[in-house]
């Protein structure tokens, strides 16, 4: 579960920066590329243009909910130990037998 949903947040992310850049902030946008005043008539820009925000809000909030899902269904740690942090913790218990001990005026004994 946790693999889909990382690839639909990538899908989403791919078709919102698909989506994005069909816009034009000048307000062309996607009717002006397919002809201009024919595509308008057609599709007209008005609507082309509120297609393209709802587009642009519902696929922000997918990336947002598929982000959310991911964080909800990522697998638990697992309980097995790793033998590397075994050992380390046993050599950190363990004091080693070439320490010589030193009295308070740090003089060997």
């Amino acid at each position: 579960m946790y693999t889909l949903y990382i690839g639909l947040t990538i899908f989403a992310a791919v078709l919102l920066v698909l989506v994005v850049l069909a816009q034009n902030s000048k307000g062309g946008g996607l009717s002006s590329q397919f002809g201009g005043s024919s595509a308008s008539n057609l599709i007209g820009v008005k609507k082309t243009g509120d297609l393209l925000e709802r587009l642009t809000w519902g696929f922000a909030i997918a990336v947002m909910v598929f982000s959310l899902a991911t964080n909800f269904s990522t697998p638990a740690p697992t309980t097995a130990t790793d033998d590397l942090l075994e050992r380390a913790k046993e050599q950190q218990s363990i004091p080693s037998p070439n320490l010589k001990k030193t009295d308070s005026t740090g003089t060997a004994k």
